[in-house]
């Protein structure tokens, strides 16, 4: 039980702060375009994360039988399912990208079945559809709920890779949390590097980028998002199993609704009250049904781990 409440707490922080990104993400998404505001949100995060890395003593090392892993995770979670995920915000606004891309929990479960065989129990299956109802009535208003096709469907593709790439991160468990984060948003800077130089010294605005709520985005974005954000979540995720912890999402459309109504106007009704109960029923009928099975993988993972 002290696993869940420590990996609970982890990941409730976590999709608390990404359900400001999406705020982060409208205020700056039109003086930058997706792919250099991603970029620029990598560069300003890798130097919170060499700090932390030189601060915590981490090692640098990975095995190198654990490297394809590793850029396999990094270009499906913060390359493909963070560009994808601020494209789809762009098009549609903040309530709806953080409402699509909470439907990670779901692929979560599927993946944690086929790739860490989890099991599928009936609980577990009623909880994520239990806060998956909640997610539809958070932001579901007859009168103006729109979603942009393609936008809607680049938010789905975010929340897939994101899935796919937290289910990958279980197998790299035996690293530390900032090691792992620290070459994964590497990685992706790196990937990103070409088209972002290019539309900094071609297109960008720089006279619209010293607005403070666009450059204060950007910041956001790196340091608390990017940096504490995924740290967060790759720590949380060591706790329980793939497919508990992506119920933790549905924190994200919560915040971000909620958000989005207090600074960007975006509508709130008494749906999003009942969302709100039903995502909170959704996790407290996971946590009851008991992690006991995580704990005991991650023990036996680290007697592994000492026994090579």
């Amino acid at each position: 039980m002290r696993n869940l409440v420590i990996g609970s707490f982890f990941l409730s922080l976590a999709g608390s702060i990404w359900g400001g990104m999406f705020i982060a993400v409208r205020l700056s998404i039109f003086v930058i375009p997706p792919v250099p505001l991603v970029w620029m949100r990598y560069g300003t995060a890798l130097l919170a994360l060499i700090i932390l890395m030189l601060i915590t003593h981490s090692s640098w090392h990975i095995d190198k039988k654990d490297r394809k892993l590793l850029v396999l995770s990094a270009l499906s979670g913060q390359v493909l399912s963070i560009v994808t995920q601020e494209t789809g915000t762009m098009m549609t606004s903040a309530q709806t990208g953080s409402v699509i891309t909470a439907a990670t929990p779901a692929f979560m479960v599927v993946f944690g079945y086929f790739l860490l065989h989890e099991k599928l129990t009936a609980g577990r299956i009623a909880s994520v559809l239990l806060a998956t109802i909640g997610v539809l009535f958070v932001v579901f208003d007859p009168d103006n709920f729109t979603v942009n096709p393609l936008g809607g469907a680049s938010l789905f593709v975010a929340a897939v890779t994101w899935a796919f790439m937290s289910v990958l991160l279980k197998f790299l468990s035996k690293y530390s949390v900032i090691t792992v984060t620290f070459y994964s948003v590497l990685i992706a800077f790196l990937t990103l590097t070409p088209y972002g130089l290019y539309w900094l010294l071609s297109s960008a605005d720089y006279a619209a980028m010293a607005s403070p709520s666009v450059w204060g985005s950007v910041l956001y974005l790196g340091f608390i998002s990017t940096t504490a954000g995924f740290c967060l979540w790759n720590k949380g995720l060591l706790y329980m199993d793939a497919s508990l912890a992506g119920l933790f999402m549905f924190f994200q459309p919560i915040v971000g609704t909620f958000l989005g109504w207090l600074l960007l106007a975006e509508p709130v009704t008494l749906y999003f009250w009942i969302g709100f109960a039903l995502i909170a029923a959704g996790v407290v009928l996971a946590l009851r049904g008991g992690n006991t099975t995580a704990a005991e993988k991650l023990a036996r993972h680290h007697r592994d781990c000492l026994d090579h």
